[in-house]
């Protein structure tokens, strides 16, 4: 067996998500299928990925690793799925993994990217896919305010849907807002991992501030009570992009994947 790594992108907007579910569409089992298909193996080899996204949100630095028999032809591979996905998923490169790769564990952070438009005309329709389009005007310098206050390792429970044995403690490291020319605002969002709608949440809780709908300081005075806030909403999926994934050198891929499952596993037990 051979270890590969996927380097993908998607537009989510029809997609249920990354994981696998039963009758409905996702990125692996679309993925996972064409494998199975391509290589005529049943069932399909299965897909591990550096950070699940949620229905709608979209990815441009998505990871993955699949373990396949070692006689795979790279580059009929990657042609091959060009043909068989349909165009809103694309592998942009296969690759064999180094030793020790896992993409989930041996990652050392996510970056994401929220895109808002605050334009009273809306947002260009050509983009209308992945820009949020806030009927509101924004203040970037409230927005960064706010966001600065996040940063560092933190119980996130506010700001995340808990799941059973999972744990809400993060490092937030970096939160900021910029606008670009066009006027559309970017938030970048990179941390060590995210809990379920972690980024979304976020989001939102900032947009309130930007809008000024909340002071600068209720963001974090919703962090530091470490439960889920019913005042904090969950930004919409669209305006959300998994951006990039980042490794360390080849050769501490293994013992980051050890400290990463063992830090899990502790905090799942506590």
């Amino acid at each position: 067996m051979v270890r590969l790594r996927l380097d993908l992108g998607y537009d989510g907007t029809d997609f249920s998500g990354w994981a696998r579910q039963p009758g409905r569409r996702t990125v692996q089992g679309e993925i996972e299928q064409a494998l199975g298909r391509i290589l005529r193996v049943d069932p399909a080899p299965a897909l591990t990925v550096a950070g699940r996204t949620d229905a709608g949100v979209h990815a441009r630095g998505q990871v993955a690793h699949v373990d396949l028999e070692a006689d795979v032809e790279l580059p009929a591979l990657l042609r091959r799925l060009a043909g068989v996905l349909s165009l809103d998923v694309r592998v942009h490169r296969l690759s064999v993994a180094p030793t020790g790769f896992d993409a989930r564990f041996s990652a050392l952070s996510r970056r994401y990217g929220y895109r808002v438009a605050d334009a009273p005309g809306g947002v260009d329709p050509l983009r209308r896919r992945d820009i949020y389009w806030h009927n509101r005007p924004l203040d970037v310098d409230l927005l960064n305010a706010a966001a600065t206050r996040l940063l560092g390792e933190h119980d996130f429970a506010a700001f995340c849907k808990k799941r059973e044995g999972a744990t809400t403690i993060r490092e937030l490291q970096r939160l900021d807002w910029t606008r670009a020319p066009d006027g559309v605002l970017l938030a970048t969002v990179v941390a060590d991992a995210f809990c379920h709608s972690m980024v979304r949440a976020l989001v939102g809780s900032l947009l309130a501030v930007g809008e000024g709908r909340r002071p600068v300081e209720w963001p974090a005075e919703a962090l530091a009570r470490a439960e889920r806030d019913s005042g904090i909403h969950v930004a919409p999926a669209l305006g959300l992009t998994l951006e990039e994934v980042r490794y360390p050198p080849d050769a501490e891929l293994a013992l980051r994947a050890r400290q990463t499952r063992r830090v899990r596993d502790l905090a799942a037990n506590t």
